[in-house]
């Protein structure tokens, strides 16, 4: 029976589960998994049972699976338990999808390259798409380049493409005028902005009204755009070293002429830091990862 006891907040589940309130009610009307009970208030409760169905439902997002993927494999085996053999089989999947886009870059073969990335995105969540390969096919074609295997051309074939997709998926949800202002662009010296706009696309399907600016956005235009726009966020990306002093100088400007405006610094440039200079950050520091950017929202 204690199993079935309301005990926790929506608040308190999103903090122990790492799920934004949001999500977790979208997951409640659209997929009904959950009826978390009210108490006087009005208010949600969930009991033990709600947390230990969230967790296999997480467990299952993580691992790539979409959440009605997941919804669906509960379904179909109450106490959902997963088999020795699946995890390799996803894995071997998704490793054998990733070589393949590798090869369609290198190869010049953009329909190969467009059709494993449908198929990917058809059996993963988008994040993991984005993060665990995309991401990491771009990785791999620089350590080609590095190693002469490929060439400039075979970079900025990839990069275009995968940057257009990304892209569609950052425009495909329309911005919310009634949600609160983000905007985001990269910080002076920077003009690549893939990284950027994958962090742009995951601020707007978490439901912020994002507009993103991109790369090589003069400060007097910063200025007189943030005095139109009137954001509750500003989040700048910076991926080389370099660029952190004059990042560091911008905001600082920034805080004295936008006093109540919230800052967030992201990037690779910034895991180059020291401890010391990491720790002087960290209250604006938002992450690398998509649990450290939910975290930091919150």
């Amino acid at each position: 029976m204690e199993d079935q006891e309301g005990k926790y907040n929506i608040k308190a589940v999103s903090l122990m589960l790492g799920i934004q309130p949001g999500t977790l009610r979208a997951w409640e009307r659209r997929y009904k998994m959950i009826a978390p009970v009210r108490n006087d208030s009005g208010h949600r409760l969930y009991t033990e049972e709600h947390i230990k169905l969230l967790r296999i439902l997480l467990k299952k997002t993580n691992q790539g699976f979409t959440i009605s993927q997941a919804v669906a494999m509960i379904n179909q085996k109450p106490l959902y338990v997963e088999t020795d053999a699946e995890q390799p089989i996803y894995q071997q999947q998704l490793v054998r999808l990733t070589e393949e886009l590798l090869e369609a870059f290198i190869k010049f073969e953009e329909p190969k390259a467009q059709e494993v990335i449908n198929t990917l995105f058809s059996i993963f969540t988008v994040e993991k798409v984005i993060f665990d390969v995309l991401s990491n096919v771009l990785v791999n074609m620089g350590r080609l380049w590095e190693t002469g295997k490929a060439n400039s051309s075979h970079i900025h074939f990839a990069s275009m493409l995968i940057r257009s997709r990304i892209a569609s998926i950052y425009y495909n949800h329309t911005a919310n005028p009634l949600r609160p202002k983000a905007v985001t662009f990269c910080s002076p010296g920077e003009w690549h902005d893939i990284g950027l706009l994958i962090f742009s696309s995951f601020l707007r399907r978490q439901g912020l009204n994002v507009i993103d600016l991109g790369a090589n956005i003069g400060a007097d235009d910063l200025d007189q755009s943030l005095k139109i726009i009137q954001p509750k966020y500003l989040f700048i990306s910076c991926t080389m070293e370099e660029n952190i002093p004059p990042t560091i100088e911008l905001i600082n400007q920034l805080t004295e002429k936008f006093p109540s405006l919230r800052i967030g610094l992201g990037g690779s440039g910034f895991c180059t830091l020291k401890q010391v200079e990491k720790k002087q950050l960290s209250n604006i520091f938002v992450g690398q990862t998509i649990a450290e950017w939910e975290k930091w929202q919150m």
